[in-house]
């Protein structure tokens, strides 16, 4: 087990005052630095830099940060959620710490798709079958991995097959964490 001890602070954000988001900072006794690339390398649309060394990564529009010594999350919607997403993380942590022989490591950094370039690959329908008003909105939304690729029932054409495949290489479809 890597991370076995750690301090918890939930908050609201210092900058926004009487805000009705959570954030919270874990902060560990040990370097989790060694567990980044094993991280990147499982998390879809992480973003791994080893220079700073840090990962970030998106997941159901909470923003995550894994640090040396620090796991931060950010725009939880209570302070439950918030408590309840750092123990997951910290799991999730010394669940792919424990797997680590059986994951090739990435040491790449990658970055996110912008919506613009998801948006180009969308059929551009706007016939709602996603439950968003437009084709743009849903970009947006797959851009930042609040939705699953899946919910577009038109790129699931034949004539849509190439956008599929390159759809399909660059969302961040987030696993869930648990």
């Amino acid at each position: 087990m890597l991370i076995e001890k750690y301090d918890l602070e939930v908050f609201t954000p210092p900058c926004e005052p009487g805000a009705e988001r959570f954030s919270a900072i874990a902060r560990l006794v040990t370097d989790i630095r060694e567990v980044f690339p094993y991280l990147n390398a499982t998390l879809r649309g992480a973003v791994y830099n080893a220079n700073v060394p840090a990962l970030r990564w998106t997941k159901a529009g909470h923003y995550i940060t894994f640090q040396p010594y620090q796991i931060a999350v950010s725009n939880v919607v209570d302070r439950d959620a918030a408590i309840k997403e750092v123990e997951g993380l910290v799991k999730l942590v010394n669940r792919t710490w424990e797997r680590r022989g059986e994951i090739k490591p990435d040491y790449e950094a990658h970055r996110r798709p912008t919506p613009m370039e998801v948006y180009k690959l969308l059929p551009g329908t706007n016939c709602k079958q996603c439950g968003q008003p437009t084709c743009f909105t849903f970009a947006l939304k797959l851009a930042a991995g609040q939705v699953r690729l899946e919910e577009c029932l038109p790129l699931f054409a034949p004539q849509y097959t190439d956008r599929l495949a390159q759809l399909q290489a660059i969302v961040i479809e987030a696993p869930a964490i648990g």
